[in-house]
């Protein structure tokens, strides 16, 4: 009998020392690699109210073994993808890194700048334009520059999203790679910033030609469409839909096509299968580039934003919608799976969360009576350069507005012998008065004051004194910007706070975490599980309860 105590015995002890049997499923001091995922747009309450169709291998199972953040919340007002992506990757608010949105105006060359574009860049494997794009605006370091640094630049940080300003941002000033698609050809490109030629396995993967494949399909539900009781009726009132179709199914060679033998690759960006498509060449650069095969932890940014395209056409409720985010746990639940069979999860950090949520249409919630509308900026600013005529003279006393900021003539106020800030603080006055304006916030107000909680607050993280604007307008809750007039890429502003937020793999403890905290955490507290320096301005905190 003690022989066969001591057998059993001896065996138990062999189990737990011997690397074949249970060792390699103990995670290491670091993680051999991080996955960081962002998810377009994507709400908090679509992970609760989806849950039940949901599969276990998705967004459940990073939700329910891994560390839930139920009250993430960006703490600065402008939530543009750019401002989001940025304040993700360097651990701070707009107000240090610099990104204050998509868009701004320069005073000093009197244009309008995009975030990322570089003019002096060249495309590398892509149309004309489509690729000339650098982090050159962001004013911190990130958290990938700092494991880059750390490691004499053995780490490896690559960034992956449809995208350009989701994979520039994310990946950092000294990333090995960043790719994106070029919409004309649906083809994966980069700049001349990064290298002067695609990688061997890049150009293969877009020999395959998935997006073909992708666009010869039918778009029908997941599941039967009476199962999709969490959304509005399939054929509703609050979308424009593809070329004016608004229901299922959806025939993407038909609508695809341009008529002339030719065909619209950008549609593939609206579509489940462009998240699909970033996916699969996420998991080709995690093959070929061998993340997570050295002795340093590398760093890969999947960004999925076919879901914030999806938005132009679908109400955030919308059938579609849905669909969309059903398709999309399959493809993170393949991901999962697939880094748990190439390099064990107790090897991989993760973590998923959005760039920032997109708002719910003002018509949808005026019908339930939720006091709610759209700031028609067009018009608002039409009005107020009428007030400043009658006010000033004629002239441009108004140069640019974009998502939420007015930027006004220096030039023309200090030729005209005025004071900026009265000019400030009458255009405040006026654009208080106006429908959906619940605050109007001076710069110079920003710039003379510290302001800690509440509005103020996160209006003041909002702005960078080199490229604010001279007034922040604060949107009255349940109001959007909006124009009704055009359609460009200055229409519409729409997006809130409050987003998901999950750690999982590698040491990360299961716990629910309900009290606030921020995207802008995330830098600093896998930072100290790296024990490396944060991003030399980061103002995040580390959440304490996410590891063993």
């Amino acid at each position: 009998m003690m022989k066969s105590i001591q057998s059993i015995l001896l065996l138990f002890i062999l189990a737990l020392v011997s690397p074949g049997v249970s060792g390699q499923k103990i995670p290491p001091q670091k993680p051999k690699l991080i996955v960081a995922i962002t998810i377009s747009g994507m709400q908090y309450d679509y992970l609760s109210v989806y849950w039940d169709k949901f599969s276990g291998g998705g967004f459940k199972k990073m939700a329910t073994t891994g560390a839930n953040c139920k009250n993430a919340r960006y703490n600065f007002l402008i939530t543009d993808p750019s401002a989001g992506f940025a304040s993700i990757a360097s651990g701070t608010r707009p107000s240090e890194h610099g990104i204050v949105s998509d868009y701004w105006y320069s005073r000093l060359t009197n244009e309008i700048v995009n975030s990322i574009e570089d003019l002096e860049l060249t495309t590398i494997g892509g149309s004309y334009g489509s690729g000339t794009y650098s982090p050159w605006a962001l004013h911190s370091r990130t958290l990938a520059d700092e494991m880059r640094v750390t490691s004499q630049f053995e780490s490896r940080s690559i960034g992956i999203s449809m995208d350009p300003d989701a994979a520039v941002l994310m990946a950092g000033h000294t990333a090995s790679g960043a790719y994106w698609l070029d919409p004309e050809r649906a083809s994966w490109i980069t700049s001349s910033y990064y290298m002067d030629s695609l990688p061997d396995w890049v150009n293969e993967f877009n020999d395959k030609n998935y997006r073909d494949l992708y666009l010869e399909r039918s778009w029908e539900t997941l599941l039967p469409i009476s199962e999709y009781g969490e959304s509005m009726l399939d054929n509703n009132p609050y979308e424009t839909g593809f070329n004016g179709q608004i229901t299922f199914p959806y025939d993407l060679a038909r609508i695809s096509s341009d008529g002339k033998g030719g065909r619209d690759y950008s549609l593939l960006m609206t579509t489940p299968w462009g998240n699909t498509y970033t996916k699969d060449l996420a998991i080709a650069a995690i093959v070929n580039e061998e993340l997570g095969k050295r002795e340093v932890t590398d760093m890969i940014h999947i960004g999925f934003n076919a879901t914030r395209y999806l938005a132009n056409y679908y109400s955030t409720w919308s059938v579609e919608t849905q669909d969309t985010y059903l398709r999309l746990d399959q493809d993170i639940a393949h991901l999962l799976e697939f880094l748990d069979d190439q390099l064990g999860m107790e090897n991989v950090l993760i973590y998923l969360t959005a760039e920032n949520a997109l708002a719910v249409d003002p018509n949808y919630l005026a019908e339930t009576r939720i006091p709610s509308g759209f700031f028609n900026y067009r018009t608002s600013i039409s009005l107020l350069k009428s007030y400043l005529n009658a006010i000033y003279g004629r002239g441009e006393w108004v140069t640019f507005y974009y998502a939420q900021q007015i930027y006004l003539n220096h030039q023309l106020i200090e030729d005209s012998n005025l004071s900026l800030e009265e000019v400030q603080d009458r255009v405040a006055r006026f654009m208080v008065q106006i429908n959906g304006v619940s605050n109007a916030l001076q710069a110079y107000v920003l710039q003379q004051n510290y302001f800690t909680d509440g509005v103020l607050n996160r209006i003041q993280n909002s702005y960078y004194q080199k490229r604010s604007g001279d007034v922040i307008l604060y949107l009255t809750p349940g109001w959007v910007e909006h124009s009704n007039v055009g359609n460009d890429i200055y229409a519409e502003f729409r997006y809130a706070p409050h987003v998901p937020l999950i750690f999982y793999g590698w040491k990360i403890n299961r716990v629910t975490i309900p009290y606030r905290v921020s995207p802008t955490d995330i830098a600093p507290s896998i930072a100290s599980f790296l024990e490396i320096s944060m991003p030399d301005n980061a103002t995040g905190s580390v959440i304490q309860e996410l590891v063993k």
